[in-house]
């Protein structure tokens, strides 16, 4: 878990590596549906905020909050775990790819079901199914130790979430493309060089999380492994692959 302190350290060059994915972003306003007005928690430096619609952002890391570009939606700081605002508030409420940082996934879920009037829209990675990513299994088991015991059973996610939001539920696969503009941990699934980069591990929580030495023995590993072919022995079928299924959920909860 995290919270706005790591990202007071780790956000400061979030941008160069993380920005908005078209595809990602067209689905994830495609979920919005009709709703005219949306906040967004954990919003960060904007990205996946639709620009159609009267946005309010909120994030705790004042450091987040200053990459957020001109003519972005206004922002305000708080807290997943505790809006400040009245029930029922906004037509739609979104977290994106944030909720793995609240200091309580269930109450920023009961938080975000009180003041949607119509819709909770969420995406992010079903915790037990982190470890489809070969790095994480691979190279930085440790990585693994991050999802909270209870997480890591299958459904976990999906049942916390059916009973905090209510409502009509559906959960879309959400397959990440093999270019991905946005640089989370997952985006990285075919293009194994990128994450000898540490520009680009900057820009991903995970490694903060992680002991620097054992990021620094998967780093060197990896290096190895792509220097003698090995990690193209063992992976080169993904290099076929357009988008891969890496167990990135779209949640979408619909109200009255």
């Amino acid at each position: 878990m995290s919270g706005p302190a790591e990202y007071d350290e780790i956000g400061r060059t979030y941008t160069v590596t993380r920005r908005e994915d078209p595809r990602i972003a067209a689905a994830i306003w495609a979920a919005l549906g009709h709703a005219g007005s949306v906040l967004n928690v954990g919003a960060g430096a904007g990205a996946y905020e639709p620009h159609d619609r009267d946005v309010l952002a909120l994030d705790p890391s004042e450091v987040m909050i200053a990459q957020r570009p001109e003519g972005a939606a206004p922002v305000m700081r708080g807290r997943a775990e505790a809006l400040p605002f009245r029930e029922g508030s906004f037509d739609a409420v979104m977290a994106i790819l944030s909720d793995h940082h609240w200091e309580d996934r269930a109450a920023g879920f009961a938080e975000m079901r009180r003041v949607a009037r119509h819709r909770v829209v969420v995406l992010n990675i079903d915790p037990a199914d982190f470890g489809r990513f070969w790095f994480a299994a691979e190279y930085l088991p440790s990585s693994m130790e991050l999802v909270p015991p209870r997480y890591r059973q299958p459904g976990t996610w999906e049942r916390e979430l059916r009973w905090l939001l209510g409502g009509e539920l559906r959960i879309e696969p959400v397959p990440i493309p093999h270019d991905c503009a946005d640089g989370f941990f997952g985006a990285y699934w075919r293009r194994p060089e990128m994450l000898l980069d540490e520009r680009v591990r900057n820009g991903i929580s995970v490694f903060s999380h992680c002991e620097a030495a054992d990021v620094a023995e998967a780093v060197e590993r990896l290096r190895a492994d792509l220097g003698s072919g090995a990690w193209h022995e063992r992976h080169g079928d993904l290099l076929a692959l357009d988008e891969l299924d890496l167990g990135y959920k779209l949640v979408i909860a619909e109200f009255g």
